[in-house]
């Protein structure tokens, strides 16, 4: 944990690091010993306990990496006319719908456009993947020419249209 610290209150656990404070709160069942650098999770039931105890544990890790290093998702607009610009705390988005779609941006995200990228990031996993998810369902990349919104690197599968799928007889 460089650069990080954990503290127990409760049944809450709070990050603080250089990117900010996150909480995680620890839910029955499980039980944290923290011991120098290290978190140790265990289930304190019998049966059944370790699902449990296996969320809380992904938990911690994503909420370290998050005040520590952060998380970030990507998003590219194809399509012509299609394009993104933020307005103070919203995000306006043409996408060739008759009206904009404005789009609040949450306390904790931070969107960045460059020309027909939008770069989201914060220290919520959750709330990152979740806002880019948000977005991109406003407009999803077509199978025939492409268009809308994508995550980066990700391949859309293309169809044949009409004219290339008939044969000449």
């Amino acid at each position: 944990m460089p650069g990080a610290s954990v503290t127990e209150i409760g049944s809450v656990l709070v990050f603080k690091g250089p990117k900010g404070e996150e909480t995680v709160k620890i839910p029955a069942g499980s039980a944290i010993a923290i011991k120098g650098d290290d978190i140790i999770v265990t289930s304190t039931e019998k049966e059944g306990g370790t699902s449990a105890a296996g969320t809380l544990w992904s938990l911690t890790k994503n909420a370290l990496e998050g005040v520590t290093t952060g998380f970030s998702k990507v998003l590219e607009i194809e399509g012509v006319g299609y394009r993104a610009v933020v307005e103070g705390k919203e995000l306006v988005l043409h996408l060739g719908y008759a009206l904009p779609v404005r789009l609040a941006i949450p306390a904790g995200v931070t969107i960045v456009v460059e020309k027909s990228t939008i770069k989201l990031s914060g220290i919520g996993k959750e709330l990152v993947g979740r806002i880019a998810a948000e977005i991109r369902s406003l407009k999803k990349p077509e199978p025939y020419k492409g268009k809308g919104i994508r995550y980066h690197g990700e391949v859309v599968q293309r169809k044949v249209g009409k004219k290339a799928g008939t044969a000449a007889v």
